[in-house]
């Protein structure tokens, strides 16, 4: 067990040197603990490499804002030890970053297992939504809450020690590696690239579980051509914990006899000699000792031939939409967007592209700075009819309440206590209705 450096994961090892690498994969709010019952196990076949993300578990707090983000921490850890091919099982995110390997890294994937996973994790707006209240509240109501979304009501009334274990993971995480996480989910969506998975893949989801639950797993299975379905009874989300003897047997069965080869003749891929093994970090004490262990060749594809770049400065359109989407939310343009018509679609197309693909996408000011703007702008022009949708983008922007009061406070100053007076009002209903927790 090791801290890595800000690039990569903390991880841990389990099991023979020499047997082929299994990677297990962690879901938001959990540790690499939430997979203890199935390591004993499965280290009789597999060499187990667990990881936590950032900041949490004992992971040093450095937040990693996407799924690629996270898929690629993960492989510099990996590449450290040598470790170029691997089985992968993950649990939701966990899981996102096994889909991400598998579309973006086939060479490195043997075999996949996707626990509690969804091609696209609920809506873009609530995750951010879930960033806004950690911002606001920190970790506490999530916490609080997390035993009604993992677990069943009879097993977390039974298990009142796992229960309270569920809590205080979620409780001690970092709540910006949190809400970066959130956004790394925020912005997963891969519902149109699954048929592009080419490993055997089990889909393995809890008869119960109402956060990635058996139709978001069925989508998984129709869209992969070589997935199949468990459906583990009486288990919500976290089925590794709630059902650990059930999913054990499933990933061992799974492994045991779908690994693909690291060489497919139909493909054109040639093997190559792994990279050697790099020394490895001092442990803690008390540490599990950490050796490199054997790995399988990886297998080399031929690079692509160039694609030529189109001339011309490109169409800010698409960026100005996904742009305006993540601050505003996808139910607000989509509002926005459905009630355009012959004589107010060209606006809605004219904003999109010059206010939200030219300018919020340069680079010049940062989000926040540009929210502390536009809320003194929207002030000062009395366009107070704006001004709500725009408090909560500066709340998905990352400005917390004390700080759109002080953007206010500024504004009053400047642009007339009037103005002020009901930017306050606004402000004061909007925030409170994005930032108190749900019962």
């Amino acid at each position: 067990m090791s801290e890595t450096p800000p690039n990569t994961l903390q991880y841990r090892f389990d099991g023979p040197d020499d047997a082929p690498v299994l990677i297990l994969g962690p879901s938001l709010g959990t540790t690499w603990h939430m997979w203890d019952r199935q390591v004993p196990e499965l280290t009789q076949q597999w060499r187990v490499f667990r990881y936590d993300l950032p900041g949490h578990g004992g992971s040093p707090a450095h937040p990693a804002g996407s799924v690629t983000e996270l898929t690629a921490r993960l492989l510099a850890t990996l590449d450290s030890f040598g470790v170029q091919r691997f089985g992968y099982a993950g649990c939701a995110l966990g899981g996102a970053v096994g889909i991400e390997l598998a579309l973006r890294h086939p060479e490195r994937i043997a075999s996949l297992a996707l626990v509690a996973t969804s091609p696209r994790f609920g809506t873009a707006d609530e995750f951010r939504q879930r960033g806004v209240i950690v911002r606001t509240n920190g970790l506490d109501p999530i916490a609080r809450t997390s035993p009604e979304r993992w677990f069943t009501s009879g097993f977390a009334a039974a298990q009142p020690a796992i229960t309270e274990w569920a809590v205080q993971m979620v409780r001690t995480t970092d709540p910006g590696c949190y809400i970066a996480a959130c956004e790394a989910l925020a912005g997963f969506d891969v519902r149109h690239e699954l048929g592009r998975i080419g490993v055997p893949t089990l889909v393995l989801v809890g008869s119960d579980d109402q956060v990635t639950g058996p139709a978001e797993a069925r989508t998984l299975v129709a869209g992969i051509p070589d997935a199949r379905l468990a459906v583990v009874p009486g288990a919500s989300h976290l089925v590794p914990v709630e059902q650990p003897a059930a999913v054990t047997d499933l990933l061992v069965r799974h492994f045991s006899t779908a690994w693909q080869p690291a060489y497919d003749s139909t493909t054109g891929q040639m093997a190559i000699p792994a990279a050697p093994p790099r020394p490895v970090l001092a442990a803690a004490p008390q540490a599990v000792p950490q050796v490199a262990p054997q790995v399988t060749p990886l297998a080399e594809i031929a690079p692509a031939a160039a694609v030529p770049q189109p001339l011309g400065r490109p169409d800010p359109y698409d960026a100005g939409l996904k742009v305006r989407r993540e601050v505003l939310g996808d139910a607000h343009v989509d509002r926005a967007l459905a009630q355009a018509d012959e004589f107010s679609g060209d606006f809605q197309e004219f904003i999109t592209r010059y206010a939200w693909g030219e300018i919020w996408d340069r680079p010049g000011l940062d989000r926040r700075s540009r929210s502390c703007v536009t809320l003194t702008a929207l002030v000062a022009g009395g366009h107070l009819e704006e001004l709500g949708f725009h408090v909560r983008a500066a709340l998905r922007n990352g400005l917390t309440p004390d700080e759109i009061k002080e953007v206010l406070l500024q504004a009053a100053v400047y642009c007339g206590v009037p103005a002020a007076n009901s930017a306050f009002r606004i402000a004061q209903q909007i925030i409170r209705e994005e930032t108190t927790p749900e019962d």
